[in-house]
């Protein structure tokens, strides 16, 4: 949801607030800006949604606002430009240019932005997009977005808490540097090849955001900030100025913050984009089921930052190994828990914690900032409307929170001292589902007991064996010059659990394969396969025998298994069932109206029934009518062109290519 400062402005006095028509901007409604105020925050504290963003603080740092305003962002909110366009994202790892001796590389930082970022500007010119119009927006302005991941892993390792002065002013200066580099590097390709073409009618705001961000730049807390680095920045920021005054710019925007949630695992990340650690040790929900346990790899150069011996970090480390937290671990200085605190957990950092941070780095982000905002399961309603409110304040451009559990299921989570997992817990107002929550709990509980009992369960592949006395039915059948029998036996509610087939007259290996196929499928009725999953599988086989039947129901067959399944079908499954799977009787062929086809008739009123000569005489010829043949559902694709073959006594016939299943 986007909103204004006059909007906020009206929060802030209690005003009112116009609701305008879509069209036309005529006032529909009229409504107090702070009750609306309330509603968002209260929509946000139930599920997470909706995330803010502040519009004109947006539009106030856009480089092309003489060619369009800024309406909208990506799904997580990191790219901000004019409609139809699009971004090629890119990130760092700070990690790898963390020195032994805790230094940061800063011309090693630089060249790797230099690299990179020339890799995206020749990305632009070959790349396809989905539509003409982002085509040709994208190459007119060229936009990229460096970033960078790990950030929460670097100040943990240089033994900076991540709530705090010295931790944001080191994520401010190296933020400054990489934006500020990229800038200048685009400057310089300017020179050589000329800025984007949409540079010219917007030099002079292109120019007034560059100095916006030197001037932040200079802001920093040089007291904090490793001098380095700031430097550097400061360095990058005027020579992006300069040489973008000179030959302008390659390059509308530069950089962005980016989630880098799959390509942080793929770097080996322990912290993605500008986030904290979730935890020291967290779980991740697969797709498949199933958790993955991340354990964080820095907390051992982090102790041997802080002055810890090998020999203490080795019993801090196996208590976070056991209890899933550094909290209470022998030998640790309390002073020292700020260094390590995360996002969830038991060592959490504090909400505003993390929009300080945001706040901190926005100036030095062409676009904006992808990151959650992570907040306690008892954060109240107001504090939440709070938080948004101070975001404002300190000029970030969007925000997101999330309160934990305030959705059914999380992909992340984090770990409880006795390796228990911090699950979805559920409001004891919602009695029904604290009832399934706590039969989910039981059931997971005693999975776990099978597992380490050796017996690993699968849900849905248990074996409901048949009764010891079971009803079943035999017929008997003949497909060609093929006769056999099919012996079905049935579970106590009429389900098919079981199927023999013998087929005689045909020698001991096809009658051997049969008995092997029968057994198969048996065992597959009763490990809960659907018999219209079969029929969907086996009906249309071809192969022989194959030809006339002697069922009254079913009177061709392209197989075996085909005339089988189709018995099957018609005994034990649903007219709606068989009709989805193309499977009718010969009576439900041969019905004047076939299914889902209504019959349409106009009754005769005060006619003659008899015609008279006259009208035999003067009635034309009737032309020859068209009969479309109805699909036939059974009928298979063809093999040339894919089109449904329509059958031709008991073969297939394509009416498009002329291609037959091989009789004519």
């Amino acid at each position: 949801m986007r909103v204004s400062d006059e909007f906020m402005d009206a929060v802030l006095a209690d005003a009112d607030w116009d609701l305008t028509a879509r069209h036309g901007g005529r006032v529909v409604q009229s409504v107090k800006a702070r009750e609306l105020w309330r509603q968002i925050a209260r929509a946000a504290w139930e599920c997470a949604d909706p995330g803010l963003q502040f519009d004109t603080t947006i539009n106030m740092w856009h480089t092309s606002p003489n060619t369009d305003r800024i309406n909208g962002s990506n799904p997580c909110s990191e790219y901000m430009h004019i409609d139809n366009s699009a971004c090629n994202l890119a990130s760092l790892n700070l990690m790898k240019f963390l020195q032994d001796d805790g230094t940061f590389d800063v011309d090693a930082f630089k060249h790797a932005i230099e690299v990179l970022f020339s890799a995206q500007e020749i990305i632009v010119g070959a790349a396809d997009y989905p539509t003409e119009k982002i085509a040709e927006n994208s190459r007119k302005f060229r936009q990229l977005g460096l970033g960078y991941a790990n950030l929460g892993a670097l100040l943990m390792a240089s033994g900076l808490a991540y709530d705090s002065d010295e931790g944001r002013a080191w994520a401010a200066a190296i933020t400054a540097l990489m934006t500020g580099h990229a800038y200048a590097v685009s400057a310089r390709t300017a020179g050589r090849m000329g800025p984007h073409e949409g540079y010219e009618e917007n030099a002079t705001p292109m120019l007034d955001v560059l100095r916006m961000h030197r001037d932040a730049s200079y802001r920093i807390d040089e007291a904090l900030a490793p001098a380095e680095i700031l430097e550097a920045a400061q360095r990058s920021w005027e020579e992006a100025v300069d040489l973008g005054a000179r030959h302008g710019v390659r390059n509308a925007q530069a950089s962005v913050l980016a989630p880098t949630g799959t390509i942080g695992l793929l770097m080996d990340c322990d912290t993605t984009g500008i986030e904290p650690d979730l935890g020291l040790v967290k779980f991740k929900k697969l797709v498949g089921g199933g958790n993955m346990a991340i354990v964080n790899q820095t907390v051992p150069r982090a102790l041997r930052k802080l002055g810890y011996s090998e020999m203490e970090s080795m019993a801090i480390e196996a208590y976070i190994d056991e209890n899933k937290s550094i909290v209470g671990a022998p030998g640790l200085h309390p002073e020292h828990l700020p260094v390590f605190a995360c996002s969830m957990g038991d060592n959490t950092i504090h909400y505003l914690g993390h929009v300080k941070m945001m706040g901190a780095v926005q100036p030095f982000i062409s676009g904006a900032i992808s990151k959650t905002v992570n907040m306690p399961e008892d954060a109240t309603i107001e504090d939440v409307a709070n938080l948004h409110m101070d975001a404002w304040k300190l000029g970030v451009k969007a925000v997101a929170i999330y309160r934990d559990n305030c959705k059914v299921g999380q992909p992340l989570s984090t770990a409880k001292k006795g390796g228990e997992e911090s699950s979805s817990s559920v409001t004891a107002t919602d009695s029904v589902a604290a009832e399934l929550f706590t039969r989910i709990e039981q059931l997971e509980s005693a999975l776990e007991v099978a597992k380490s009992e050796g017996q690993h369960v699968v849900v849905g592949a248990l074996r409901e064996r048949m009764p010891r006395r079971r009803v079943s039915t035999t017929f008997a059948f003949r497909v060609a010059d093929c006769e056999g029998y099919v012996t079905v036996g049935e579970y106590e509610d009429g389900r098919p659990g079981e199927v023999f087939i013998k087929v005689s007259k045909q020698g001991s290996t096809l009658a051997g394969i049969m008995d092997a196929f029968s057994i198969s499928i048996s065992l597959g009725l009763q490990h809960g396969v659907p018999l219209a999953t079969y029929v969907r599988k086996y009906v249309n086989m071809k192969f022989e025998p194959s030809g006339m039947t002697d069922d009254a129901d079913l009177r061709i067959a392209t197989s075996l298994v085909d005339y089988i399944f189709r018995r099957l079908a018609l005994d034990y499954l649903s007219p709606s069932d068989r009709e989805e799977l193309g499977v009718l009787s010969t009576s439900e062929r041969i019905q004047p109206t076939l299914p889902e086809v209504a019959e349409q008739a106009t009754p005769t009123v005060n006619a003659s029934v008899q015609p008279t000569l006259v009208d035999v005489s003067e009635k034309p010829a009737e032309q020859p009518k068209l009969l479309n043949r109805g699909q036939q559902r059974d009928a298979p694709m063809c093999y040339q062109c894919g089109n449904a073959m329509q059958r031709a006594g008991s073969c297939y016939v394509c009416s498009s290519c002329g291609a037959t299943s091989g009789c004519s």
